[in-house]
């Protein structure tokens, strides 16, 4: 843990003066939260993000007051700050995303989850959902993070919730979550959509590979349609009865649709690859693959291209997650190896709830539960980026793009 802060509290203070946070944490919070409008918004800020980094086990609300105020108001202020403050996240997260990228540029960018476990129906976008992770259905939140894979780690800078139609139809709902009128439903996919151009206009980068785990939906084809139309290749799970259409096969003038699975069985025989990963290991995997066009998805203005799918072989010849890439120019080891940073993601959402406090949050509110996941995101970024970080192997990061949940951190147990 990254202790770059102390805050004097020999005397009550409501608002933790700016000048008792020690560089370089004050010039990180400066830069991310001096859009705020007002004084006290931008001190609690910094105070917030401070006591995200030093307090250890449970980040509730009180521990974290206590960590960075002697002051009996200071709980209440740091709760109206992140539940009821009206200040604007999306600025917040745009600076994040340029502090980031200041410290790379990203090779890579990666879409992962954050399911947060939930007691009870008033958290805003509750609902029932299936967690590939844990391999339980599970009563939760449901968010989509944006990383930006950096050295050797990855770090989120943005996020989309997940809300349900009922959230989103129901106009009681809407008003005691406070969802803003503007919000409707939105498929997963296209929150991923929306969470790539929203990096694409922050970072001027399209030429960064996108990296995503979309094996559990069924309209996958609708995101690689539209990472096509924009340029930008991909490395994406998708399920295993997606229908692809081998290069070069047509029976009788009609194409011979089949699913993805099916394909990859009859494909070439597999090829032994070695995979490297941010840590800085390798393994050899067994890996089957296959050149085929997707029905409706066109990489060129005249005629379809072929993509590339391709699978894992496991020891016991089963086959592991099926992948869909652009990238048919690139090695197969190198491919590979981009798939492999789902397990990345995972690991760095698994190291968010437990060192950051990402399920020690209530997340009622639409607004709290953005302001919420900002802040989050802040402190594990910062840490994450720290010289220490950046010089040395990430731990945590093992090789798998067989999408075997035994590879998979476990989800931890239900909170809120």
């Amino acid at each position: 843990m990254v202790a770059t802060c102390a805050f004097a509290t020999s005397a009550p203070v409501d608002v933790v003066p700016v000048n008792d946070i020690h560089s370089p944490l004050k010039d990180f919070t400066e830069t991310l939260f001096g859009n705020l409008r007002r004084a006290d918004q931008r001190r609690w800020a910094q105070a917030y993000l401070a006591a995200l980094l030093i307090t250890p086990g449970k980040k509730s609300v009180r521990r974290l007051a206590d960590a960075v105020s002697a002051s009996p108001t200071a709980v209440q202020s740091l709760r109206q700050f992140v539940s009821l403050s009206p200040w604007d996240w999306d600025p917040v997260l745009h600076e994040l995303t340029r502090w980031a990228d200041g410290h790379g540029p990203a090779p890579t960018w990666t879409l992962g989850r954050a399911v947060l476990p939930k007691r009870g129906q008033r958290s805003v976008g509750v609902h029932r959902c299936f967690d590939p992770s844990s391999g339980r259905t599970l009563n939760c939140q449901l968010g989509l993070g944006a990383f930006l894979s950096i050295g050797a780690v990855q770090v989120p800078v943005d996020w989309r919730l997940f809300l349900p139609a009922p959230w989103t139809d129901d106009v009681q709902l809407r008003k005691r979550a406070r969802i803003p009128d503007t919000v409707q439903y939105r498929p997963l996919w296209a929150h991923a959509l929306d969470l790539i151009d929203t990096l694409t206009a922050r970072t001027a980068s399209t030429s960064a590979p996108i990296v995503a785990d979309m094996s559990d939906d069924p309209d996958v084809g609708l995101l690689l349609r539209g990472l096509s139309q924009r340029g930008r290749d991909f490395v994406v799970a998708v399920p295993q009865h997606l229908k692809v259409l081998p290069a070069g096969e047509r029976i009788s003038n009609v194409p011979a649709v089949i699913s993805a699975k099916d394909c990859a069985s009859s494909g070439s025989a597999p090829e032994t690859v070695l995979i490297g990963l941010p840590d800085g290991q390798q393994q050899r995997v067994r890996v089957q693959s296959a050149l085929v066009h997707l029905p409706g998805v066109r990489t060129g203005p005249a005629a379809e291209y072929p993509y590339r799918l391709f699978t894992e072989v496991l020891p016991d010849n089963r086959t592991g997650a099926m992948w869909v890439t652009s990238l048919t120019h690139r090695r197969l080891d190198n491919v590979a190896s981009l798939a492999a940073l789902r397990t990345c993601t995972g690991t760095a959402v698994a190291a968010m709830e437990r060192d950051f406090g990402l399920l020690d949050f209530e997340g009622r509110s639409f607004p709290g539960w953005y302001h919420h996941m900002t802040l989050v995101s802040a402190a594990y970024t910062y840490q994450s980026l720290s010289q220490r970080a950046l010089s040395q192997p990430y731990p945590c990061c093992s090789p798998d793009i067989s999408g075997s949940a035994s590879q998979r951190p476990d989800r931890a147990a239900l909170r809120g």
